[in-house]
C-alpha cells in the first residue's frame, strides 16, 4: 500500500468521525465539597454544642420532642442528613423554639433549633427544608470553629458568648457583641462568606434529597419584602448578594430532576403549627430574666436527657429577686486588677471573674449564673473594618438593643475623655434581672468605648437598676477614671 493511499484513508476516517453526531454528556451530579477542618476536634465541637444547648433551654421556650411539630421537623432533619456521607456528618438535632419571630439556628456539633414563626411562614416544604439544609450546612462546614479558632477564642471563652447570646441581661450580651464587631457573632451571625458557602452547601443537600434548591432563595426573598419577624431573621443571616441569581447559576448544570411537592406531613402540621402558644422576642427576654423558660422545658420534658442535669441545676438561678442598694453598696477602698492590655481599680468588697478578652466587675449579691445586675462588664473587642470609633460605638449600640428586646439608646453619643484618651459615651435603657414583686426592674446601662490598639477597642458597660445607677455613678466614675490602658 502507498504512502498515498494510507494517507487518503487517515484523511476520510478523520472525516467520518467529525461528521459523526457527539454524544451528549450528562451533567455531573453535584456533591459535597470537602469541609476543610478546624482547630477546635470534633469532640471540643460536640462539647461545646451541647454546652451551648443547655443554655438555650434556661433562655428559650422550646416543644418538648414529643410534640408532633418537634417529630415532624425531625424526621425531615434526617431525611436531609441521610444526603451527607456518614463519615463527614454530625449528630444532628432538631428542635423547635416557641417564639413568633421567624429564625433558625446551628450551634457546633449538630444541634438546630428553627422558631415555631418559620414553620408557620414556610409556604412549601421546600422553603422549610431549605432553611434547615442551610443551618445544617453551617455545622458541616465547621463555620463557628473556624471562627472561633481564627480569632484566638479559647473554648471556654465561645461558651461564655453562648450563655449571653439567648439574653439574661448586658453580661452575656456584650461578651456575645465583642465577638460580633469585626468577626461576627460566632454562633449565630455568620460572615456573608459563610453564608454564601451554606447556600451552595445547602442546595447541594436540597437537591440530592429531592427539593428544588431554588426553594431556599424564594424563602429567603419573601422575607424582605415583609415586616414583622423578617429582618431579624435576615439579620442573623447576612445576604451575600443576590441569592436567587447565586443558587441558579449553582444549579443550572446540575441533571434535570423531578422535585418533590409538599407532602402530606407538611400540610397536616401548619394547622397544629399555627396553633402553638408562641411568644415575642420581648416576652421570651422577660421569661428568662424571671427563669420562666428553665423550668417550663424541665416541666414539660423538652429537656434532653443529655443536658437534663446541667439545666436542672440552673432552674432556680436565672433571676435576681429584689436586691436593695445596702446589700450590694461599694465600699470605700479600691484594689486593682491586671487584664491582658488593661488595668482597672474596683471596690475591694466586689468580685471579679475574667477570662481571655473580658472581665466582669460586680457585687455578689447583684449577679446570678445568667445575668448581672450591678457591675461593670469590660470587654475587648475588634473591628478591622471601620478604624471609625463613632462607627465602633453605634455598631456595639445596635448590636445590644438587637440582643436585648427593649433595650434602648437614651440621647446622643458623646465624645469623653479617658485618661487622656478620646473615646465614646453613650446612656441605654432596658429591664434588669433584679426584680420587684415579680417584674423586671428598669435598668440603666452606660457605656463607654475606647481605643486600645490597632483595630481593637475597650467597651465597658456599667449597670444598676434605675433607681440606684445615681448612687453608683460616683464610683463607676471613679473606677473609668482608673482605667489604663498598658
Amino acid at each position: 500500500m502507498t504512502a498515498i493511499s494510507i494517507l487518503r484513508r487517515v484523511t476520510a476516517l478523520a472525516l467520518v468521525l467529525l461528521a459523526a453526531p457527539a454524544w451528549p454528556v450528562s451533567p455531573a451530579t453535584p456533591q459535597l465539597p470537602d469541609p476543610g477542618k478546624a482547630r477546635l476536634s470534633r469532640e471540643d465541637q460536640t462539647k461545646l454544642g451541647l454546652q451551648a444547648m443547655a443554655e438555650v433551654y434556661k433562655q428559650m421556650p422550646v416543644l418538648p420532642d414529643s410534640s408532633p411539630i418537634t417529630q415532624y421537623v425531625q424526621r425531615l432533619g434526617r431525611k436531609l442528613q441521610k444526603q451527607i456521607p456518614p463519615e463527614l456528618s454530625w449528630p444532628y438535632q432538631f428542635h423547635v423554639v416557641q417564639q413568633k419571630e421567624v429564625n433558625a439556628f446551628a450551634l457546633p456539633g449538630g444541634p438546630i433549633f428553627i422558631n415555631i414563626g418559620t414553620i408557620n411562614t414556610a409556604a412549601t416544604e421546600g422553603q422549610l427544608a431549605g432553611v434547615m439544609a442551610h443551618e445544617m450546612s453551617h455545622v458541616y462546614m465547621q463555620h463557628s470553629a473556624k471562627q472561633a479558632t481564627s480569632t484566638k477564642r479559647t473554648v471556654a471563652e465561645i461558651l461564655g458568648a453562648a450563655g449571653g447570646m439567648l439574653g439574661g441581661g448586658a453580661l452575656g450580651s456584650l461578651a456575645r457583641m465583642g465577638i460580633q464587631v469585626g468577626a461576627g457573632t460566632l454562633l449565630l451571625k455568620y460572615s456573608r462568606e459563610d453564608e454564601a458557602q451554606a447556600d451552595q452547601v445547602g442546595a447541594i443537600i436540597m437537591y440530592k434529597a429531592g427539593y428544588n434548591p431554588m426553594e431556599l432563595a424564594h424563602f429567603f426573598e419573601a422575607l424582605a419584602k415583609k415586616g414583622g419577624g423578617g429582618p431579624q431573621f435576615l439579620s442573623d443571616h447576612p445576604n451575600p448578594g443576590n441569592r436567587s441569581e447565586a443558587i441558579g447559576k449553582e444549579i443550572r448544570d446540575w441533571p434535570p430532576k423531578n422535585y418533590l411537592s409538599d407532602s402530606r406531613e407538611f400540610l397536616s402540621v401548619k394547622k397544629p403549627a399555627s396553633a402553638v402558644n408562641a411568644y415575642s422576642a420581648q416576652q421570651i427576654s422577660d421569661g428568662a430574666k424571671q427563669g420562666l423558660w428553665v423550668r417550663q422545658n424541665i416541666s414539660n420534658g423538652a429537656v434532653p436527657t443529655s443536658i437534663r442535669e446541667s439545666v436542672a441545676a440552673d432552674s432556680n438561678s436565672a433571676a435576681v429577686s429584689d436586691v436593695s442598694l445596702d446589700q450590694i453598696r461599694p465600699s470605700g477602698q479600691f484594689t486593682e486588677v491586671h487584664q491582658d492590655g488593661f488595668s482597672v481599680s474596683y471596690p475591694s468588697n466586689w468580685s471579679t471573674a475574667s477570662g481571655q478578652n473580658s472581665l466582669t466587675i460586680a457585687p455578689k449579691a447583684g449577679v446570678s449564673r445568667n445575668a448581672i445586675g450591678y457591675g461593670v462588664v469590660i470587654n475587648s473587642v475588634e473591628d478591622t473594618n471601620t478604624g471609625s470609633l463613632d462607627q465602633v460605638a453605634q455598631d456595639l449600640i445596635q448590636n445590644l438593643e438587637r440582643t436585648n428586646p427593649g433595650m434602648r439608646q437614651e440621647g446622643e453619643i458623646k465624645t469623653i475623655n479617658v485618661n487622656g484618651i478620646q473615646g465614646r459615651s453613650a446612656d441605654l435603657s432596658s429591664n434588669s434581672p433584679i426584680q420587684q414583686d415579680g417584674r423586671p426592674m428598669p435598668e440603666r446601662d452606660w457605656l463607654v468605648v475606647v481605643p486600645q490598639s490597632n483595630a481593637s477597642y475597650l467597651a465597658l458597660i456599667f449597670i444598676a437598676p434605675e433607681r440606684d445607677f445615681g448612687a453608683l455613678k460616683p464610683t463607676y466614675q471613679r473606677m473609668l477614671d482608673s482605667l489604663r490602658i498598658e
